[in-house]
Order: C-alpha cells, then sequence, then structure tokens
C-alpha cells in the first residue's frame, strides 16, 4: 500500500482516472459519488474464469473460459448483420459473435489461425455454440490476465465489468494507511480483522461476504458503530440540565383511583421510568413502545397530570387530526373538567384559534392537544415543560434534536409508537432516547380471532357482519383507497361505503382523509355514539383510534399490505372484553409471500413476533419507512442478521460513553458512513 493522503477516499469519484462528466452520473445512480463510495460497494459474488474448458465441457447459460484456434472471420456487408469468428478446438467448433464492432479491431484480436483465450456466457443458438460479445479476448502468451476469479459487483446502466474494476483497481490498489479506530486487542478478541486488511480481502475476494468472516464482520460492525455514535451524540446533546418538576402525583392518583380497570404491571413500569425522569435535573428524552392496545395513551394522560400539578403546560401531539382529537375527547373525560384542556389543528378558524394562541401564550391552558401545528413559529407557550408526540416512528434525529431545542430547556420529551419492532431495531433508530416497553395488555383483553375470505365468498362475511350488528357490535370496513383506481385493483372505500350502505339502509358511516374536520368529527361522534354500525374507512384508522364497541374487522385486499400494517389495523378491535374477529379478504391468486403473511397474522397475536416476520419477508427499511428515520439506510449491516454485532456495538459505545474519549478519533469513520454530516447538523 501506498502513503497518499489520508482524505483521498472522501474525494469526488471524479479525482480518479478515467471518470467524466458522463460515467459520474452512472455512479451516482448506484449512490457512488465519493472514492469512499467504490470502498463500501463491495462484490457481492466472484466470477470464475479460472477453468480452461473444452468445448466439450461447455455450460450454456454461464461464462466458460476456452482456449480456441481462429479458422474464419466473417464480415457481412449487409448492414445489421453480426460478424462472426469461427473457432475451434479438438473437441468442435464455437462462433464468437460481434455487434457493432470494427473489422480492423477484430482481425487484429482474432488473427487467422492463431490460438486465443477467449471469455464470456455461452449461448446455443442453430446447434452451434455461440458467445456474444466476449468479455475477454487475449493471446494464449497473457492467459493470466483472464485466467482468475474475479470479483463481481452490482453494476448500473453505462458502467460494465472491464470498466468498473478499472476503476476500483485505482482505489483499492492505492488505500491510505488508516489509524483505525478500535484497538488490536479488541480486533483480535472479537474476532475482527484490521480496516485495510477488511477492505482489501473484501474485494479481492480473499474473505468471503458472510457473518463468519473476520473482514465482513469488521465491516458491518464499523457501519453499526457509527450509527450508535451519531445517536450517542445526540443523547448528550439532548439531555441538558433543566428545573426538576415537583409533584406528589395527587391528580394522576386521582384518576387511577376512578378507572374502570387497573394498570397493567407493563403500564405501572413505564409511568415510574417517566415520573422518575420528570422529577430528575436533565431533560427527559424517553420512547414508551407498546403493541397495540397496551394502554400507553393512558400512561401519557397519568404523567401529564404530574407535570400540570408542577405548574408546567403541556403538550400532545397526533399524527393525525382524527387520532389527535380522539386523545382531546379522552383527555376532557378523564380530567373531568379539572384542567383546561383545548385542542388545535389546522384547520380550527381563525377567531377560535386567535382566543387559543393568546390563551397559551397567558398561561390559561394546561394541555393543548392537536397535530404538528402545534409547534409552528407563532405559536408560543408560557411554561412549556411536557411535550407527547404520538405515533412518531419517523421522527427522526435531526428533528428529535430541533425539537428538543424549539419546546425549551426545562421541557422534557416524550415519544410514543405503537409500531412493536426487535430491540436490535429500537437500539438503531433510538438510540439517543430512553426506552420503556409494554408488552403485556389489559387482563379483560382476549386475543382477537383472525379469518382469511377468498372475495368470492363476500356474501358470508356480510351474512357474519349483519348477525354481529344484531348483538349490538359495531364492524370496522376497511379498502385501500378512497375513490375506484383503473391503475390499480383495489375496491375503493367510496364503492364499498354505496354497497354496503343499500344492504344495511343508513346504518354506514364513511371515513376518508379527504374529508374536513366538521365531517369527520360528525362520523366519528355519530360512531362512537352507536348511531351508526358500520364504518367504512381507509387506512386513516391505522394508528390510535378506540371505539370499545368495535369488534370486527373487514380488511379488503389484505394482501396489499405489510404485516405489521395488518397488525396495526388489526388493533383497532378487541379494545373490549368481548371477542373480536378480524376477516383478511383477498383474491384467489395470492403469491407465495402474501400467503405467507396472512399464515403468520392467523397464527399470532404478538405485535414483537409479528414484526420480526415482517422484517424477515420485507426488509426493515420497509417496515418502518427506515429511510425517513433520520439516519440512512444501513449498505450492510441488518438487525436480524448481525444481531451479536448490535449488542456488541451497544457494549463498546457504553466504553466510549463511560470514558468520555475524544470523538475526532472516530471523525474518519463517521464520515465514512456519512454521519458527521448529521452531527453537524444536531450541534
Amino acid at each position: 500500500m501506498h502513503r497518499i493522503k489520508k482524505d483521498f477516499i472522501f474525494e469526488d469519484v471524479k479525482k480518479l482516472k478515467g471518470i467524466g462528466t458522463q460515467l459520474s452520473k452512472y455512479l451516482k445512480n448506484k449512490r457512488i459519488e465519493q472514492i469512499k463510495d467504490i470502498i463500501l460497494n463491495l462484490p457481492h459474488s466472484e466470477i470464475d474464469r479460472s477453468k480452461i474448458s473444452l468445448l466439450s465441457e461447455l455450460e450454456i447459460g454461464k461464462i466458460n473460459t476456452i482456449k480456441v484456434q481462429v479458422k474464419k472471420l466473417n464480415f457481412p456487408r449487409i448492414r445489421n448483420l453480426p460478424n462472426t469468428i469461427v473457432c475451434e478446438d479438438e473437441e468442435g467448433r464455437i462462433d464468437i459473435i460481434y455487434f457493432n464492432s470494427r473489422e480492423g479491431y477484430l482481425r487484429k484480436i482474432f488473427p487467422l489461425n492463431t490460438w486465443v483465450i477467449v471469455s464470456g456466457k455461452v449461448n446455443f443458438f442453430r446447434n452451434k455454440y455461440q458467445i456474444t460479445n466476449p468479455d475477454y479476448v487475449t493471446n494464449v502468451d497473457d492467459v493470466n490476465y483472464v485466467v482468475k476469479k474475479i470479483p463481481k459487483y452490482n453494476l448500473t446502466y453505462g458502467i460494465n465489468e472491464k470498466k468498473y474494476r478499472s476503476i476500483n483497481s485505482q482505489v483499492i490498489n492505492n488505500l491510505p494507511i488508516i489509524d483505525d479506530w478500535l484497538s488490536s486487542e479488541f480486533i483480535k478478541k472479537n474476532n475482527l480483522s484490521n480496516w485495510n486488511e477488511s477492505i482489501s480481502n473484501l474485494h479481492n475476494f480473499k474473505d468471503s461476504r458472510n457473518n463468519k468472516s473476520p473482514s465482513f464482520r469488521r465491516i458491518v460492525f464499523d457501519e453499526i458503530c457509527a450509527n450508535f455514535l451519531t445517536l450517542s451524540e445526540n443523547r448528550k446533546r439532548i439531555k441538558k440540565k433543566k428545573k426538576a418538576k415537583i409533584f406528589t402525583e395527587k391528580y394522576s392518583n386521582k384518576i387511577k383511583d376512578v378507572l374502570p380497570f387497573s394498570l397493567t404491571s407493563g403500564q405501572l413500569k413505564a409511568l415510574k421510568d417517566i415520573n422518575d425522569d420528570l422529577k430528575s435535573d436533565k431533560r427527559m428524552f424517553r420512547i414508551t413502545q407498546g403493541d397495540v392496545g397496551s394502554g400507553k395513551t393512558i400512561v401519557a394522560l397519568l404523567s401529564i397530570a404530574n407535570v400540570i400539578e408542577s405548574n408546567y403546560q403541556c403538550a400532545l401531539m397526533g399524527p393525525t387530526e382524527i387520532l389527535a382529537y380522539q386523545h382531546y375527547l379522552l383527555a376532557k373525560k378523564i380530567f373531568k373538567n379539572k384542567m383546561q384542556i383545548q385542542f388545535l389543528s389546522g384547520k380550527t378558524d381563525i377567531k377560535e384559534r386567535k382566543e387559543i394562541l393568546k390563551s397559551l401564550e397567558n398561561g390559561k391552558i394546561d394541555l393543548i392537544i392537536g397535530t404538528h401545528a402545534l409547534f409552528q413559529k407563532k405559536i408560543k407557550f408560557q411554561n412549556l415543560g411536557y411535550v407527547v408526540i404520538d405515533e412518531q416512528h419517523k421522527f427522526g434525529v435531526r428533528q428529535r434534536k430541533k425539537l428538543s431545542d424549539k419546546a425549551g430547556k426545562n421541557c422534557d420529551v416524550l415519544v410514543m409508537s405503537a409500531t412493536p419492532i426487535p430491540r436490535t431495531m429500537i437500539m438503531t433508530i433510538y438510540g439517543d432516547m430512553d426506552t420503556s416497553i409494554i408488552k403485556s395488555k389489559p387482563k379483560n383483553r382476549k386475543d382477537i380471532i383472525t379469518y382469511s375470505k377468498d372475495n368470492k365468498n363476500i356474501d358470508h362475511v356480510i351474512k357474519f357482519v349483519n348477525k354481529q350488528i344484531s348483538n349490538g357490535n359495531q364492524i370496522f370496513w376497511v379498502c385501500p383507497l378512497i375513490e375506484e383506481s383503473k391503475k390499480v385493483d383495489h375496491q375503493s372505500s367510496v364503492e364499498r361505503y354505496k354497497i354496503l350502505k343499500k344492504i344495511f339502509n343508513n346504518n354506514v358511516g364513511l371515513l376518508h382523509g379527504g374529508l374536513d374536520k366538521i365531517e369527520k368529527e360528525k362520523i366519528l361522534f355519530n360512531f362512537l355514539n352507536k348511531k351508526i354500525d358500520i364504518l367504512v374507512s381507509t387506512t386513516v384508522i391505522e394508528v390510535g383510534i378506540d371505539f370499545p364497541n368495535a369488534n370486527v374487522i373487514v380488511i379488503e385486499n389484505a394482501n396489499k399490505f405489510g404485516l405489521s400494517q395488518l397488525h396495526q389495523l388489526r388493533g383497532r378491535v378487541g379494545r373490549g372484553s368481548k371477542e373480536s374477529y378480524c376477516i383478511l379478504m383477498f383474491k384467489n391468486n395470492l403469491s407465495e409471500n402474501a400467503k405467507k403473511r396472512i399464515k403468520i397474522l392467523k397464527s399470532s397475536n404478538d405485535g414483537f413476533k409479528i414484526s420480526e416476520e415482517d422484517m424477515k419477508l420485507r426488509g426493515y427499511g420497509d417496515l418502518l419507512g427506515f429511510k425517513q428515520s433520520g439516519i440512512k439506510n444501513f449498505r450492510l449491516a441488518d438487525p436480524l442478521i448481525n444481531e451479536n454485532l448490535f449488542f456488541l456495538a451497544e457494549k463498546e459505545i457504553k466504553r466510549i460513553e463511560t470514558k468520555n474519549e475524544d470523538l475526532n478519533k472516530y471523525l474518519p469513520l463517521l464520515k465514512l458512513y456519512d454521519r458527521a454530516d448529521i452531527l453537524n447538523d444536531i450541534v
């Protein structure tokens, strides 16, 4: 290796020989913009050209390397016909086909009656072996140029294998010697290799790309570690000093005493975690995670009562107006006018909005509930002490830092999520936050019975729904689209509403995101007060909405949804003590993946288990919309496959925090994985 400047790996790819404007555009399509991106674009397999095969041993459809004698060159004078080089060995004949190649060039590389080495994919056409536009042609004296194993990369349009290998060689053969950020003791103890050795081995395929190889483990570990370091720094910058909140829990205890149920052990533990944070002199930034129906909202409201007791204002934000408004109704119900509570959304009329804003600034409102409209610049609080954000699993690192800054130095923050995910994912997404997990559900809650039905059996479903209504129950009927789409074969909510209305008269409501606030409120109130028994809806009901009397949910085109989303939708029922049902409807031409998803959902009500299976089927990026999490998707690391490395990285980060190590040591690592720019943003 050559000692060149260490910043070499962070330079633009245009600095490399042979890369102009057009080629750099092609590389950008593969997320390759800096030289480091070439380094981290590891080969996924190997092309084996090491064996020279006789023509009688050729494998059709695969890359073969052959030694043949040039017997004839055919250059047709008719346009668009290919040039053909007829070759032979002692076992047979093969045609080497070229399109759009110059005659002079082909005569040069295929001299008549000479022996040449040819490597490329073999086809069989009109009873003849063929290689079209071979990858390599050389004379027998340069056999070592071709006859070898070559790393294979995922390439994009406009870049062929040879060109990319030439670019790659420039980089890998000129790697700067990096001062390793990991100690030699740590590397040895954990079966890793040093950075330079790892990169060189992986690109030259001396070490395989699997989870047992020291080189691959090292690069995966680095990626995880860079992620965790970023979260660690964000945690330090968020958890600044604040005034401890002082309260006796008199308000929250009064509420607990009149609740029609007892809190579960999980709820009590989460509430204790939150109360301890509120009373501490460091700002709280905590996520309370639980399965659907685990009772996160009541925990949040009880902690809000404690903050209000300590003479601070609180804000509760929901992801949708519908969910935020239901939180408002619940808060009004349990607080029984003992506190000043208001609802604010983007659709609040101007006059009412002005009055609310004035009251907020004067400290006359204890709790404001709404959407993210609560955090507009015009909105000012007199003494904001607590912000609760519901269902914000896509709220990323940068956003969390901005939120903590906007909330103020004495403001604690609680994030709630009903998307159960494995611990490795919690570490990855929420590593800058403290975590409380509520796994247990209320004692009277029963598992939801899940059925799958072909669309042909819609009449059976209608009969079942009718029976449930006659027993005093209510039904959710979910459709993916608002209107009929010609491009997507989904039943629209509007169309289904019309059909059900004919069957059940005026006992059906329609809810979707296109309705205005007044219409939504009216429909929700009608459903809540049992004035309608069937609510046809789009997926706007996916999160949070709580209607205890609803015990049946019908989901059309269930095969179009991911497992986690289906589980979230299913969780809209089963909130009361009644037996509850979920009916998954589909067409009979299901894919194998869709069959697996439906089978898993029918066999389990455990959201954490379901999310793990969802990750296996769809990947973690699809599960959480990972690209929006504030940290770029992993190139190599997988929270399920590399679980042991995630826990190892967590342990290493705790050591770094304890010893308060200088972050500059890890700056190359952070830059390699694009975390340095995130850190700059959250300073």
